[in-house]
């Protein structure tokens, strides 16, 4: 007798103690937010032609920068609201040498 309810403590333990594991249900998930946010407004008041300090003091630093590709930097950002889809948006900005040439996904960033 004295084995079994060492046997179901153990098995109780192991059960409760996988706090993070996926296989227990989940009534609520936090929305999780990641990267740099942007939005139509701020792309706005970005121009062809800009420094990269002037796009920085605007939109702030790049999520990604690449010691290969200086000259293009990505903004990314993903959000999960509860157990929904991920959601990411990019926008890439491409510069000759210290000038804005270019901005690319910014058709798919909220108004």
């Amino acid at each position: 007798m004295h084995r079994i309810l060492v046997a179901l403590a153990c098995s109780l333990s192991m059960l409760f103690s996988g706090g993070c594991s996926s296989w227990l249900p989940s009534f609520y998930k936090i929305t999780v937010r990641q990267g740099n946010y942007i939005d139509r407004g701020m792309i706005a008041q970005i121009r062809t032609g800009m420094t990269k300090n002037q796009v920085q003091q605007i939109l702030g630093s790049p999520l990604l920068t690449d010691p290969f590709h200086a000259n293009r930097w990505d903004y990314v950002y993903t959000s999960r609201v509860g157990h929904g889809p991920m959601e990411e948006r990019r926008v890439t900005l491409l510069f000759q040498g210290d000038v804005l040439t270019r901005i690319e996904g910014a058709d798919s960033l909220p108004p």
